[in-house]
């Protein structure tokens, strides 16, 4: 009888000491996940940053630059709404889709030309709006910049105008130039030039 009570004794000091080092398992498991999770990295919120939007003024017409960068990647981003602004009113609201490419960065150029014939003399307030646009609608990762230009018509209209017309450089949809395709751009703006001297000479 005391031998069986040895043993019993034994059983319950081998089940109490397994518990034990069971529970101290869990808690350092515990402990060690709960260090792990504390010590992943938080995620960047999106951001976009217009640098600068800069003007050349040509006979007629009004050459714009939008220079914008996207925080913490193009990746991160894949459809950026573009609003343009003259003078307080709405002149071409733009869809820019991020190709996912080799040959792009995070920094992107993207080109407007408007047509200033029959535009007077004067200073004129041209602001540009980006924005990520979800479908209820909300305007995420706002930003917005404007530039004043002092404009002097080359040539006198005999019709005169208060908005001008806009013409965009890329092609709909694709429309982002990244600061490594320049030469696509300076391409197409020679192109343009080209055919804007020819329809003078054809008028």
């Amino acid at each position: 009888m005391s031998n069986f009570t040895k043993n019993q004794q034994k059983r319950e000091l081998m089940k109490a000491d397994v518990k034990q080092k069971k529970q101290s398992t869990l808690e350092d498991l515990s402990f060690q996940f709960n260090i792990k999770k504390a010590k992943e990295p938080i995620k960047p919120t999106k951001e976009i940053i217009i640098s600068r939007i800069t003007e050349i003024i040509k006979e007629d017409e009004l050459t714009l630059k939008v220079e914008f960068s996207l925080k913490p990647s193009k990746a991160s981003f894949s459809k950026i709404k573009l609003d343009l602004y003259f003078q307080e009113q709405l002149l071409k609201s733009i869809l820019l889709i991020i190709p996912q490419s080799q040959l792009l960065n995070d920094s992107f150029e993207y080109p407007l030309i408007l047509d200033m014939k029959g535009m007077v003399a004067g200073e004129y307030i041209i602001r540009v709006e980006l924005y990520e646009l979800w479908s209820s609608g909300e305007k995420l990762n706002f930003t917005a910049k404007e530039i004043t230009v002092q404009y002097v018509p080359q040539t006198r209209k005999s019709r005169l105008v208060k908005i001008p017309i806009v013409k965009s450089v890329a092609v709909a949809g694709l429309t982002v130039v990244s600061s490594n395709a320049k030469s696509i751009y300076d391409e197409i703006d020679e192109d343009l030039k080209k055919e804007s001297i020819s329809k003078r000479d054809e008028w």
